[in-house]
Formats: structure tokens, sequence, C-alpha cells
């Protein structure tokens, strides 16, 4: 009974190393060479003898231990996975034909997924650097050899394949800006994933961009002013060819073709305003943000000052009034007159020398303000002037006076000049009619003669010849008052007949001889102002 039993055991122990023997021999591989797969894939199953040729064996595959595929003379089977039930573990087997001797293999695991697998894409980073790129990377959960292929659009492009390759391109480089997705691919025939989600790449430009303020970069702004920014793109062509985004302090705007920001300041338009700029054909690569623009809004209202060089207008004259506002630049001045007045100045109601000037000539009561933008934002109105229209100044009194008493003079002495020398003819034609009657003339006479000289004395300074004109020019006050006129002067001239004049026990002289005198007296005026 021993020497049976260690028989049987030795016979059990030799045919259970041949018959493994005979299955690690045998080799089942699968295409893909994955364990999980998904509905509408197809496995390729592969069993390998590793003896003799191909057409020696006839193979079988297993399912779970039960026959899946019977024996036949093909050693690959292709596998089309329409459902969930295809999971299970797989075994071939091979007998050859010639001695019916049979090998069997390895077990290999099949899951199978209803759900179809989407890619994943990821990047290093979705803003491309100058000169730079950015890592893209595209995967397929757990599962194995895959293959994978890439896509780029753009806005204004359809989408394009840009890799496909027989390589496990997983992770790629690139330095276009675009929208990419990728998608995975494996098996024969080919297994396509759902393609990935979107993941936008900014590429930067080297051009510079800056935020400028329209309006002469005026150093305050006031809160209720309107005002412009404008975003350039230097060596950036036309202004046409860009797209243009603002941050500012409450809110990042949307791409726009319009590279100007205009708004309403207010208190909470106190900020940092950057800009950043794309062109329209390329809506995914795009500049660095500009440098920030600080904008300081002011709440109060700024207020004009007005200046005058005179508040008397004087007659026939002008006055000129100047206006400013000391808080920031790029004001224009606007003019009124009288309190009620909403209407400004214009051109023929004055001269406007310059901006912030105005000559006036009309008395009243003159105000002004500034304003500058579109619309217009004004500043407080200034204090009021009052200009006075008075009859004349002080020193065009005392030049009109002078130019007046020098015209009269003048014309004084030309009728003086005049009468003389009508005298001094006439006395001339009756001086040989003179010398012949003085002899007989009687001593009567000759006492007359003295009286007259007598009282020629009185009046005149030169005692040889009472032949004398006098011209007086003198300001009569009195009629002044009662013309109205302050202005005016008079001129009398005065003519005394010569009288004949002889000494005693002597003959009168020649008329040739006589001498004529003239006096002209002038009076100066007071000031009347």
């Amino acid at each position: 009974m021993g020497p049976t039993l260690l028989c049987e055991l030795g016979l059990f122990l030799l045919c259970t190393l041949l018959c493994t023997g005979h299955a690690q021999d045998a080799v089942l591989t699968i295409e893909p060479n994955c364990c999980s797969f998904f509905i509408g894939e197809f496995v390729t199953f592969m069993c390998d003898m590793n003896e003799g040729a191909d057409t020696d064996w006839e193979y079988k595959l297993n399912k779970d231990g039960r026959e899946f595929v019977p024996y036949n003379t093909h050693k690959y089977y292709r596998l089309d996975i329409t459902s969930t039930g295809y999971s299970g573990e797989y075994q071939c087997f091979g007998s050859r034909k010639s001695s019916h001797d049979t090998k069997r293999s390895n077990t290999v695991s099949v899951t199978v997924s209803a759900d179809k697998p989407r890619a994943t894409l990821t990047a290093g980073t979705t803003i491309i650097p100058v000169g730079g790129s950015v890592t893209l990377t595209c995967s397929v959960g757990r599962s194995a050899e895959w293959k994978y292929e890439w896509f780029r659009r753009t806005q204004r492009t359809t989408e394009v394949q840009i890799r496909r390759d027989d390589q496990p391109n997983r992770v790629i480089r690139v330095s276009q800006g675009g929208i990419y997705r990728c998608r995975g691919r494996r098996g024969d025939p080919v297994y396509y994933t759902d393609i990935s989600d979107e993941v936008i790449i900014e590429i930067t430009f080297s051009n510079k961009v800056a935020v400028k303020q329209q309006q002469h970069n005026w150093t305050q702004i006031f809160s209720g002013e309107t005002i412009t920014l404008t975003c350039e793109v230097e060596e950036g062509g036309e202004p046409t060819e860009w797209e243009y985004e603002w941050r500012g302090p409450r809110q990042t705007t949307q791409w726009t073709h319009s590279n100007s920001l205009t708004f309403r300041v207010s208190e909470s338009s106190s900020g940092d305003y950057m800009c950043k700029s794309r062109l329209r054909d390329d809506s995914y690569s795009s500049t660095e943000w500009s440098e920030a623009f600080t904008l300081s809004a002011s709440i109060d209202q700024p207020k004009a000052e007005i200046t005058s060089d005179m508040r008397d207008n004087p007659v026939g004259g002008s006055v000129i009034l100047s206006c400013s506002v000391n808080q920031s630049s790029g004001w224009k001045y606007y003019w009124y007159r009288d309190e009620n007045s909403s209407e400004p100045l214009a051109t023929e109601d004055a001269v406007f020398p310059s901006n912030g000037q105005i000559r006036v000539s009309q008395e009243g009561l003159y105000r002004c303000r500034g304003g500058r933008g579109d619309p217009v934002y004004y500043t407080e109105d200034s204090q009021s002037v009052r200009i006075d229209k008075n009859k004349l100044s002080k020193h065009e009194n005392s030049s009109f006076l002078i130019l007046l008493i020098a015209g009269v003079v003048c014309g004084v002495l030309l009728i003086l000049l005049l009468l003389l020398l009508f005298r001094f003819k006439k006395s001339k034609d009756s001086g040989f009619i003179s010398r012949t009657q003085s002899t007989n003339q009687s001593s009567a006479t000759n006492h007359m003669i003295n009286q007259d000289e007598a009282q020629h004395s009185q009046h005149t300074s030169p005692p040889e010849d009472d032949s004398l004109l006098y011209a007086q020019v003198f300001h009569n006050k009195a009629k002044a008052k009662r013309d109205n006129d302050d202005s005016l002067l008079y001129a009398q001239v005065s003519y005394r007949k010569p009288k004949a004049k002889r000494d005693k026990g002597k003959s009168a002289p020649a008329a040739a001889e006589e001498t004529v005198y003239s006096e002209v007296r002038t009076q100066t005026m007071p000031n009347p102002l």
C-alpha cells in the first residue's frame, strides 16, 4: 500500500510539472496593451506558442475558464467591445496538429467601462512671455497606450490640427497664442476619446503700450469733469489693427476696437488705470499691461479770479480785465456783463487781446469763469468788478489842456504877427505927413499927449511907445459851468491906438523911427479834477 501510494503521488507531480511547463511556454498578449477598455474599442488577442511554425498549431481562447473562441488556425483574434460584459480573465490554448500536444498561456485581465473617456489638457501658464513658450500636457485618466492629437484656433480662424505623429506626444511646447484642445487615440481601427476642454493661451508682444490723457495732461482733475484716456501702442502700426482692454480702480473692460476710454470723473474715479492691446486678427496674442496712469480727482470746484488795470473808464478809452484760474491748466475764459446775464460776451461786445483778457469800453458789472473739456466743465464765477465811465482822467485832462493852450497861443501869435505887419506898413505910409504937420501943433495938443502918455504908462512897462497890442488867454469858470464844459479857454486881444509923442522944444520924430510893442499874457488854469 505504501509503495503504490508513493508511485501515484510521483506520477501526479510529474504530470503537474509537465502541464505547468506547457502553459508557461504559451504567451497571451493583447493590443492595446492595457487592462482598461471602453465600449467601442477593439481588442486584439495574440496567442504565441513559441515553438515551431504558427501553422503547426490550432488556437483556442477561454474567458473566465470557459471556452470563448473554439480551436481554429488563427493565432490572432480581434474582439469588438460592445458591452461591459466583455470584462473578465482571458487565456489561450494551443494544440499541435501532428501530436495533439497542448499548451496553455498566461491569463490577461480585461475591464470594460461604459463611459467614453475625455482627454484632459493642462498648461504650465496661460501667458507666453516675450520670446518664450508654454508647456501643454494632455492625458486620459489611468489608461495607457494613448497617442494624442492637438488642435488650435482663434476667434477668427477655424480649428486645425497642429500635431499628429506616432510618438506619444503627451507634452508639447507652443509659442503662439490661441485656443488649444487635445484628444487621445489608440487601437486599430483607431478609437478616439472625447476632446478636451479649451485652454486659452496668450502671447505677449514686445510692443510697449502707454496710457495718456487726451486733454494736454492736466495735472489736476475735478469731480464732474469728463476726461478721455487713450491707449497708445509704440511701433504698433495703425490703431485700427489693434483691440484694447482697460483695467481701472472699479472694473476691467472687455476688448474693444476703440483705443480711448471716456468717463465722467467722480470721487471714486481716483486710482490707477492700465491698458493692453492685441491684434484684431490674432485675438490671443497681446501686449503686456501698460504702466499705471494715476488719476487724482479733486472734489472742490475751482474759482476764477478777475483783475482790472483801472476801475474808471476814460472818455473814448477802455479798460483791460484779466481772468485766471490758478488750479491746473487748459482753461478757456468766458466773460459776462451785468449780474443777470447768462450769455457770455462775444467779439461784437468787446475786444479779446488774448485768452484770459478782455478790453471793454462800456461801463457795467463784469465777471468771468473758466471752462475746459467736451462737454465743457465750468469753474465758479469770479467776483464782480464794476467799471465806471468818467469824463476825463487826470492825466488826459492835463494833456488835453496843454495841447489846447498851445494851439490857442499859436493862433493868437499868428494874428498878432499879421496885425503888426499891417500896423508897420500903415505907420510907414503916414510918416511923411506926420513930420510936415508937427511944427503947427499947439501947446494944448502937447498937454493932451502928455496926459495920454501918463495913462499909457500904467498899462505897459515900455514907456517909449504907447502903440501896444494886448493878448490875454484865460479860463472862464463861470461860463464853463453854465455850458457844462470845463474844457473851454477864452482869448481876448486889445489894441490901443498910438498917440503922438513930443518933447518940449523938439520936433516930433519921424514915423519910421516909431517902435511897436506886443504883449501876450497867459493864465495857468487849475486842474478841475
